[in-house]
């Protein structure tokens, strides 16, 4: 979901509750390469690096992406540095992906930790997957699937 360019956004301020859409997609790239980590370090660093990776999840599942340490980085340090969003983004979909996010990072902790490695590398590798498509291409899976649940109840 899109919020058009807002009067407002050119002095760098966001319009009620919008979000700049370029934020969740850095925390996307950071996220990808924290998960790549997982994936290739040996089981006790891996499981370690994950259970941290679970609880930015958690954290933007709960109290929004705009509440992650990652937010706080774009805010801080990139956003001053660009020009101001030509769109902004609603701040429910980031969190509905946040909590998917959430679910696989979760099914990847306890599979990872039980000995289950197949199928903790494939939950971590489906959150892979998601955070490259947001990262690389601007593509918010979770993002579409909040999107897609919104219109099926709406129809329903």
């Amino acid at each position: 979901m899109t919020i058009t360019a807002h009067p407002r956004a050119a002095s760098g301020l966001r319009p009620d509750g919008g979000i700049d859409p370029r934020g969740p997609q850095l925390a996307a790239a950071l996220t990808a390469v924290v998960l790549v980590a997982v994936l290739l370090l040996p089981p006790p660093y891996g499981v370690v690096l994950l259970a941290a990776q679970t609880v930015l999840f958690a954290v933007g599942a709960v109290r929004g992406v705009q509440a992650t340490p990652h937010a706080w980085l774009f805010r801080t340090l990139v956003r001053p540095r660009l020009a101001p969003p030509t769109e902004w983004e609603a701040p429910e979909p980031p969190r509905f992906a946040q909590a998917v996010g959430l679910a696989f990072a979760l099914v990847g902790l306890v599979a990872l930790s039980a000995g289950a490695t197949v199928v903790g590398q494939v939950a971590v590798g489906f959150a892979l997957v998601a955070a490259l498509l947001n990262a690389v291409f601007a593509f918010c899976l979770g993002c579409e699937v909040y999107l897609l649940v919104r219109r099926f109840i709406a129809t329903a």
